[in-house]
């Protein structure tokens, strides 16, 4: 009975775990963002109730960019590699034929890493100078 049941979990946790990782993100992010509209709403209540200037209202908030990182290349592309690197010892160690598949994701890593170092860093300061922009805006915004 319990070798039949197995191969059923080693199913349903291989199909439902990818399946509601992006379900329960979604679900997360909705319910932060929802707070922090509940919080700016209370806010602005408690100002107008003082007669207050109103405080703006944060993009972060309407985007959903809160939290947000960087798009980078340089933490994937170390992922990888490490990966690769990690997968070739271990495989050459225990003496496998093998081994060579370990060279699949070292080469994702260092194109990675190439991509980074020749292109990346200029697409990271463009990002940089566009949020810096963007919070200048912001608070050129709050300012009026």
């Amino acid at each position: 009975m319990l070798a039949e049941l197995i191969p059923l979990f080693g199913i349903v946790f291989a199909i439902g775990l990818p399946v509601s990782i992006p379900i329960i993100l979604a679900v997360l992010n909705y319910r932060k963002r929802r707070r922090l509209m509940e919080l700016h709403h209370t806010e602005r209540m408690a100002a107008i109730e003082r007669g207050m200037e109103l405080p703006p209202l944060p993009l972060d908030i309407i985007d959903g960019r809160s939290g947000r990182r960087r798009r980078t290349s340089l933490l994937p592309g170390l992922v990888w590699l490490f990966v690769g690197l990690a997968l070739l010892i271990s495989m050459q160690s225990i003496g496998e034929q093998e081994a060579v598949f370990g060279l699949i994701p070292t080469g994702v890593g260092l194109a990675y890493l190439i991509y980074y170092f020749v292109e990346g860093r200029k697409l990271e300061a463009k990002q940089m100078e566009e949020e810096s922009a963007l919070r200048a805006k912001e608070r050129e915004i709050s300012a009026l």
